[in-house]
């Protein structure tokens, strides 16, 4: 049997208050394509397919082409909800959708698996929504559920107890931040790492294979147990990171093969530090015209209206950071010294500006305007 594992779709995101859902359509169109030509049997969706408990209105039909056009390529889809997603809003159609077409968003149903059959015969996945302890630990009697790693704990022996009285091959689809994965900064929203929530990797021992999301980026954590990432990129700190899907074999002993397939990025991401002057004139920066672009200038004070003028350029220019390339240099002398030292008002403000410029005093034509307007007031004080 052969298995694409995909996630975190996010749909709704916006990339700095740009739309993507465009974007998104297109790399779901390539990925489509994928599984006709790959003829992958099964679609694994684990988790985070909306970006909001509340998506648009126009969030829910790309969502719809997208599972039918997989289920037209001829694989079956089975969808797991994340914590992104709302249980009740993605789930509450489940029972009005194609047959071909399975969404798991009830924890009540974890340990009973949606079963199909190759000529080697079953293979059982089952599918673990996000689980939070404290919605759903009353679910389970007796059971001490205070953290998510406890609460994928019981998931999985509930998935383990369950397999050995069935039997056979199994794929686990589940959304959980676990032990050795590195998340990106500011992507995975509301991971708590290094504490309760992390999963350590023993805990899914047992299935063939466990297709993860929750984590943006493509990570190996086993042979068997790996995060396949958000086929966008969401964030300038994943530029560079590869978007795709595993694909994964079945034979009749058990996983087979896992082959990743990339899939194509409609605009790449960029960052790009220099002075102001160089990053809207030098020509060495002209293959970034069509990227999107986060600008960190580093000239020593802030330019002003620095996004308009680099949008001049960089159309697709999200953010800009103002990044002083000099570092204050302490000689010794504290600015209060440095003022105590000054031979008149002229030096006083030369002291405040290198204090606030990290380093750098008034430029000349700064210093003959303070020079300018010094001498007006003294002229003022000397008549009044």
């Amino acid at each position: 049997m052969r298995i694409l594992h995909t996630s975190d779709w996010h749909i709704g995101r916006s990339f700095h208050g740009h739309p993507t859902l465009d974007a998104l359509s297109g790399v779901l169109d390539v990925l489509v394509s994928q599984v006709r030509e790959h003829a992958v049997d099964v679609v694994v969706i684990a988790g985070d397919v909306f970006d909001s408990a509340a998506p648009s209105a126009a969030c829910y039909p790309l969502l719809s082409r997208s599972l039918a056009a997989l289920a037209d390529a001829g694989a079956r889809v089975v969808v797991t909800s994340g914590n992104h997603d709302s249980a009740a809003r993605l789930g509450f159609q489940s029972a009005l959708l194609r047959p071909e077409i399975t969404v798991i968003t009830d924890p009540t149903t974890v340990g009973t698996p949606v079963t199909f059959s190759d000529r080697h015969g079953p293979v059982h996945f089952y599918g673990i929504p996000y689980l939070e302890p404290a919605i759903v630990r009353h679910l389970w009697d007796g059971v001490e559920l205070r953290s998510q790693a406890q609460t994928m704990a019981h998931a999985l022996d509930l998935v383990r107890a369950d397999l050995a009285e069935r039997g056979g091959r199994s794929v686990v689809a589940a959304h959980c931040f676990a032990a050795g994965v590195e998340a990106t900064p500011g992507v995975e929203r509301e991971i708590r790492q290094g504490g309760l929530d992390v999963v350590p990797l023993p805990a899914f021992d047992g299935p063939d294979y466990v297709a993860l999301g929750h984590i943006h980026g493509r990570q190996r954590l086993s042979e068997r147990v790996r995060y396949a990432g958000a086929p966008l990129h969401y964030s300038f700190g994943e530029a560079g990171k590869p978007r795709g899907s595993w694909l994964v074999d079945l034979d009749a002993e058990g996983l087979a093969s896992v082959e990743w397939l990339d899939l194509p990025t409609p605009r790449a991401l960029v960052t790009l530090r220099a002075s102001l002057d160089d990053l809207l004139s030098d020509e060495r920066f002209d293959e970034h015209v069509e990227h999107w672009v986060r600008a960190e200038y580093t000239d020593a004070t802030p330019q002003p209206d620095p996004m308009r003028r680099l949008q001049a350029r960089f159309p697709w220019c999200a953010t800009v950071a103002h990044v002083p390339q000099a570092s204050r240099i302490d000689d010794g002398e504290g600015y209060a010294r440095r003022v105590r030292a000054a031979r008149d008002d002229g030096e006083i403000i030369d002291a405040f500006l290198a204090h606030v410029r990290e380093g750098e005093g008034a430029s000349d034509a700064e210093r003959d305007l303070i020079r300018e307007v010094l001498d007006s007031r003294r002229v003022t004080e000397a008549h009044s």
